[in-house]
């Protein structure tokens, strides 16, 4: 395989996509969809960072009573790409199903792959290099909703800091990495497709799966395979100053007398309760497992999962463990990456099997 051979093909297929009308419109909406989002995003920051400093004047010109130490936390900037998170699963994917659904299969129908191939270009420089056009179309919509995005931080005089420039420049790498993983989904059904229609369909069918039935079925399948929910322990009759005695329902450690309606706070020293805690947190625990690791086969999923560690470290630790305490302070980006490497390798793995998958099916293939 050549080099010059193959960067001539991906340059070509790099050109098609950015002048084709289909790319350009599908990316024109995307990103004033994106604008839009990022728009409603930087008045939500704005009216966080307001309050933000109300909360610390008060604290400097009265007397607060607050725990000891306690500062209000300032909003990160980054709050405001959740937005364009959630335009990115849907027109992201959209764009990166429409640039590689008839990539092969066109070239089948025209009979313009035979030509192609009698010319001094090999099969692997063909695909490898269809792969690579499609991989830099969809690298210069993500560069250009990064820079339109960081442009209306300017224009709002956001600036960001060095540590959240970073966390941005990660935010796109996860988002290219999920759009790669539909662009793959597209590229292979193409390749195994005679016709264009047939690889749209399956293409769909396939994004479908893995967005919406997977998830489902992960949830479905917690519910069964984590086991029967443990039942709350049932609470003696209690006394009430009347004398008379009401049975309560006990529910997450508390109970309410019908008499008097007051709430009672059961003893979280019992044991039936001690062993009960556990018991659940064992069952969420088995639940989430099951539940995760069928998420790793979803990229929508393995997206959401790994921009929000970046885009809301706090709620992204929360999810992850929701028996754990919540963080006094936001995790760091690190700490925060590092709860969901599970989702972010996936989404390098999803796309290269399909690659791979396009790859050799297309060297195998019978071009007569």
């Amino acid at each position: 395989m050549a080099l010059d051979r193959l960067f001539n093909v991906a340059k070509k297929e790099f050109s098609d996509h950015i002048t084709s009308r289909r790319f350009v419109i599908i990316l024109g909406l995307l990103l004033v969809i994106s604008a839009i989002g990022m728009h409603s995003g930087i008045e939500s920051y704005n009216t966080m960072l307001e309050s933000y400093n109300q909360q610390l004047q008060y604290m400097q010109g009265a007397e607060f009573d607050g725990p000891a130490g306690w500062m209000p936390e300032k909003p990160s900037i980054m709050l405001i790409f959740s937005a364009m998170m959630t335009y990115m699963t849907t027109l992201g994917a959209v764009l990166a199903l429409a640039i590689g659904f008839d990539l092969v299969s066109k070239e089948k129908e025209t009979r313009s792959l035979k030509s192609l191939l009698s010319h001094p270009v090999y099969r692997d420089e063909i695909i490898n290099g269809k792969a690579l056009g499609g991989i830099a179309a969809l690298g210069f919509a993500m560069v250009l909703a990064l820079a339109i995005s960081l442009a209306m931080l300017l224009v709002f005089s956001i600036i960001p800091t060095l540590e959240e420039f970073a966390a941005i420049l990660i935010f796109g790498a996860v988002t290219l990495g999920f759009l790669l993983a539909y662009f793959a989904i597209a590229l292979t059904m193409s390749t195994v497709s005679k016709e264009s229609g047939n690889a749209l369909i399956y293409t769909l069918v396939i994004f479908f799966a893995v967005s919406t039935i997977l998830p489902t079925l992960g949830v479905m399948a917690g519910d069964v395979f984590a086991g029967d929910r443990p039942e709350p322990p049932q609470m003696a009759p209690m006394p009430t100053p009347s004398g008379r005695t009401v049975t309560a329902t006990a529910s997450g450690g508390y109970f309410t007398s019908s008499s008097s309606q007051t709430v009672v706070r059961v003893g979280m020293e019992d044991p039936e309760w001690q062993q009960y805690e556990e018991d659940m947190k064992a069952y969420t625990e088995r639940r989430m497992l099951i539940n995760d690791v069928s998420n790793l086969l979803s990229p929508q999923m393995n997206y959401v999962r790994a921009s929000m560690a970046v885009t809301n470290p706090r709620i992204a630790t929360m999810l992850s463990s929701p028996y754990s305490s919540i963080p006094e302070e936001t995790p760091g980006l690190a700490e925060a990456l590092s709860q969901v490497w599970m989702n972010i390798a996936a989404l390098i793995v999803f796309p290269s099997a399909f690659f791979a998958a396009a790859y050799v099916k297309f060297m195998r293939m019978d071009i007569r």
